[in-house]
């Protein structure tokens, strides 16, 4: 190929380049910066000067990384890379086969000169994607706000259903456009790899502490539930609502509608819809208002839904973007019911009144605990082996809810687009 020079290994790369992307999994950012930047010795003989000179990062290069969560990918610049080497990184919200045409590419400038950002910025420019300048803590501040407690409220769902080896669409009470979308998310966070979710979760230093509060909500409300507090209850579900969905609660700019929300469903049963107290969407509003975070001021990295088609959504289950779009339709969800008064009001009264779901509620807090306690403590394999284990249960139905999946997203974003 015209103008590529394809070099021995990665350290005569990173000696001869004067622009460097990593673009590797955030866990494994620092071992391969630490391989490829300097080439650190405590030994000063001509040999060990020699490998330094080497194998060190050019000097004035710039360098970036790709990673989804960025404070891992800082930590492991600042730790070895060379101090006259300037840092300037990047993250493209959208899958290898989207056209890049009008997605969001956040743009990080974490230790350069304006020229050389300017310098990037035009490397850049021939993708024609919409720049969102960030630092490494808004990054992933908003990166956990739009993902780390949406993943944690699905993954606990899937588990909870197969603690009561439920298959949700196979009963009756599963009836119903929220429960399509619980439904046919949750498969399709499954279907993926463990590790899409667990880096995010461990690594982001946000994610933790919102994952933490999440299962807290989901605890305190169960709990009230439990004891009939129904005054109490009232007060705390409506306060997190108003404070969160501050601008009204009339239906006339709901992103969802129940025309678009009932299309989608894996199951045969009845029509009938069956009273539910949405505990997770509950403690969901519960967790924003708790962390003081306004969903919608997050819209900013949100993927636009023009370009995307069915096709192109296969292409998107392993990347941001997905996880913005399964943010978006989160967020229209719990709107949804928070901004319907007379939904709401059903919602308490069948969490007081109501025992048809305590079992399945009683799961989903043990498992929303369980999840917390996995990323508490930064446990990798734990992570996997729940994952997997789930995943495997759930996999006969996998084909059916993606393809499903595939087009109810394709469908519900476009209305949100369109409001």
């Amino acid at each position: 190929m015209h103008n590529v020079h394809i070099e021995q290994n990665g350290h005569l790369v990173s000696r001869s380049s004067d622009y460097i992307i990593y673009s590797v999994e955030a866990e494994a950012i620092d071992s391969i910066v630490a391989m490829y930047g300097p080439c650190k010795s405590t030994l000063r003989t001509e040999q060990a000067l020699k490998a330094l000179t080497v194998s060190a990062t050019k000097h004035g290069a710039i360098v970036g990384g790709q990673t989804s969560c960025k404070a891992p990918e800082m930590s492991a610049f600042e730790k070895h890379l060379p101090s006259d080497v300037e840092i300037i990184s990047c993250h493209s919200l959208h899958g290898p086969n989207v056209d890049p045409k009008g997605q969001p590419l956040v743009l990080i400038k974490h230790r350069a000169s304006q020229q050389s950002f300017e310098l990037v910025e035009k490397i850049l420019s021939c993708f024609n994607s919409k720049h969102v300048h960030l630092t490494a803590e808004q990054h992933d501040r908003i990166t956990a706000d739009t993902q780390a407690v949406t993943h944690a409220a699905f993954l606990s769902m899937g588990t909870a259903w197969r603690a009561n080896n439920q298959f949700p669409w196979e009963i009756n009470r599963y009836v119903g456009g929220i429960e399509n979308v619980k439904i046919n998310v949750t498969l399709r966070i499954y279907s993926n790899k463990w590790h899409v979710y667990a880096g995010l979760a461990i690594l982001n230093p946000a994610a933790k502490n919102q994952i933490r509060q999440y299962a807290q909500s989901v605890t305190e409300l169960f709990k009230l539930m439990l004891e009939g507090r129904r005054e109490e209850l009232e007060s705390r579900v409506k306060t997190a609502g108003d404070a969160v969905f501050r601008f009204g609660a009339g239906n006339e700019d709901l992103l969802l509608r129940d025309e678009v929300l009932d299309r989608f469903s894996l199951s045969k049963a009845p029509k009938e819809k069956t009273p539910n107290n949405h505990l997770s969407l509950l403690a969901m509003v519960d967790c924003w208002w708790k962390l003081d975070i306004v969903p919608y001021d997050h819209m900013i990295c949100s993927t636009p839904v023009s370009p995307i088609t069915v096709n192109s959504l296969d292409s998107l289950q392993h990347n941001d973007s997905d996880s913005q779009q399964l943010f978006r339709l989160w967020l229209g969800v719990t709107e949804y019911l928070f901004r319907k008064p007379s939904l709401l009001d059903e919602v308490i009264t069948t969490a007081i009144e109501d025992n048809t779901f305590r079992s399945d509620d009683l799961e989903f807090t043990f498992a929303a605990r369980g999840w917390s306690d996995c990323v508490s403590f930064g446990d990798f394999s734990s992570y996997r082996d729940r994952f997997e284990g789930i995943q495997a249960y759930f996999a006969p139905r996998f084909p059916e809810a993606t393809k499903l999946g595939n087009e109810m997203i394709k469908t519900i974003l476009e209305k949100t687009e369109q409001g």
